[in-house]
Parts: structure tokens; sequence; C-alpha cells
């Protein structure tokens, strides 16, 4: 089953960015360890996990302080 993020900003809108799609939640966890940094940059405030069409998670993407 695929899974890949959904990006959102503050307001809970979406944000347009390439989606990828991972083979496993282990490779989408990973991508979004490396890559949160310049998401957060593009306007990604809030990412969301998803299983098909099935949400797992969601989080911030605000640095903590």
């Amino acid at each position: 089953m695929p899974w890949s993020w959904r990006f959102e900003d503050v307001d809970g809108k979406p944000v347009e960015v390439q989606a990828e799609t991972f083979s496993n939640q282990a490779d989408a966890e990973s991508w979004i360890g490396q890559e949160w940094r310049q998401l957060h940059a593009a306007g990604v405030s809030v990412v969301v996990l998803v299983e098909d069409d099935r949400v797992d998670y969601q989080m911030s993407l605000a640095p903590a302080d």
C-alpha cells in the first residue's frame, strides 16, 4: 500500500509541493526527516502521513523553541 504526505499551511489549506510516494512508512518518515526544513521554508506548517486514503497521523513542522 502506498504511503504519501499531504502538506498544509498554518490555516490548514493545502500547499502544493511535489508529491512523493513511498512503499512503506519507514521510507516516508525518513524522507520527511530530511526534507522538513525545506518544506517549512516553502510555507508548509503541517504534514499529514497518509496510507492509501487513510490518515495515519499529522505533525507540525514548527521548530521547537
